[in-house]
């Protein structure tokens, strides 16, 4: 019988792949955590039965350089828009216009439509172009 000592080769473990794993892992949750908001405060809310949702809107006007006015792209005439606005304003309890208008067109088209705004007590944002 041979009781001598076998020369057995010690047992390795290559981590040079998890290496690289976990520099990626790490490398994305860095770059992860910084488009996350860290302004925003998370708050538990109470529950209630009788709660109401307010219920917004917004509406886009659009005048062509030839005066043509559109209510959410359907074409309507201008001494029909306060009617229009009235009937959606009942709908919902806070209404707000997008105006988009052609640069071409006078200032006083515009501001027709913001005393018709004023007028009704609706909010109104004037659309522009980055520059």
């Amino acid at each position: 019988m041979n009781l001598r000592k076998r020369n057995r080769p010690a047992a390795e473990v290559n981590t040079s792949a998890m290496n690289d794993i976990m520099f990626f892992l790490m490398l994305f949750f860095l770059i992860a955590s910084t488009v996350t908001n860290p302004n925003v405060i998370k708050l538990l809310l109470p529950k209630s039965d009788t709660g109401q949702s307010v219920s917004k809107k917004t509406v886009t006007i659009s005048v062509t350089k030839d005066l043509e006015y559109f209510l959410d792209k359907q074409q309507v005439p201008v001494t029909e828009l306060e009617a229009r606005l009235q009937g959606l304003k009942q709908q919902t309890d806070e209404l707000t216009i997008v105006l988009y208008v052609d640069r071409t067109v006078a200032i006083q088209d515009v501001v027709q439509i913001m005393d018709i705004a004023n007028r009704m007590a609706i909010k109104l944002v004037l659309a522009t172009e980055p520059k």
